[in-house]
């Protein structure tokens, strides 16, 4: 008889681990007292409330949100060239590209930082928003050129010269036919890319300065002079949202598929 390796009791304690921090931070969030602790002390509604009130918070989560969008559209700009390049020819040193391209993903953020800093904004002498826009690009590039790159992969290429036989253009092969059959894949990778940009830390804390710091970053300065439950609730927010794309995303565009 076999044996029962995944037991129930092992199940249930591989999914408290997992979620765990999420419900502790969640009921955190609902405390009534003044300072973070858990248990929580009393409910109340007040730090969520507080949430929307905090300038500070208002503001950095519209850089965020900038940086979110307009580095994954940056992004998607320049990685559904790259990933229709490199799925339909067979270029020199293909896979060494698939590398540089993906090692934003496989170095640790904090280098990627450090070497951002040193050696890009500080010679060129970039202001902060634009360092932390080309830098938030070059972090969410990676994913989108997976991810199209799947979605290309499963698109056969007869379709498209079947365009051109009948009299297509190359470009207009692309954007008639291609396209519109990738658009979900097109939308799985902007909805990964905003999600990675908008909790992005290492890299932003390099980069970020005065007048413009990054949500993540604004909640840790945040800590340090205050201890209150408004940052679980910030917190708590923020994870609710980012489930709620991630799950938009699996049930209308199949998202698992593309990752």
């Amino acid at each position: 008889m076999t044996p029962r390796i995944f037991s129930p009791l092992v199940l249930f304690l591989v999914v408290a681990f997992l979620i765990g921090p999420f419900f502790i931070i969640v009921a955190a969030s609902l405390s009534g007292g003044e300072t973070l602790a858990f248990p929580p002390q009393g409910f109340s509604l007040k730090w969520v409330v507080k949430v929307f009130t905090v300038e500070s918070f208002r503001e950095s989560f519209a850089v965020s949100m900038f940086l979110a969008i307009g580095g994954t559209a940056m992004a998607l700009v320049l990685g559904i060239p790259a990933s229709y390049a490199l799925s339909r020819y067979k270029l020199p040193f293909g896979e060494t590209i698939r590398t540089i391209v993906s090692l934003p993903i496989i170095v640790p953020g904090i280098i990627v930082g450090l070497a951002l800093l040193r050696y890009i904004v500080v010679p060129f002498g970039f202001n902060i928003t634009l360092a932390l826009f080309l830098a938030h690009t070059a972090l969410v590039l990676p994913y989108a050129v997976r991810v199209v790159s799947a979605s290309l992969n499963n698109l056969r290429s007869d379709i498209e010269e079947a365009a051109v036989l009948l009299g297509s253009s190359r470009a207009g092969a692309f954007f008639r036919v291609v396209m519109p059959n990738i658009r979900s894949g097109i939308l799985a990778a902007f909805i990964l890319g905003f999600v990675t940009s908008f909790n992005q830390v290492p890299v932003s804390l390099f980069l970020s300065g005065p007048g413009v710091r990054t949500l993540p970053i604004d909640m840790l300065s945040y800590m340090e002079i205050t201890y209150d439950p408004s940052v679980a609730a910030l917190s708590a927010l923020l994870a609710f949202m980012s489930i709620g794309i991630v799950f938009l995303a699996e049930r209308f565009l199949g998202f698992s598929r593309y990752v």
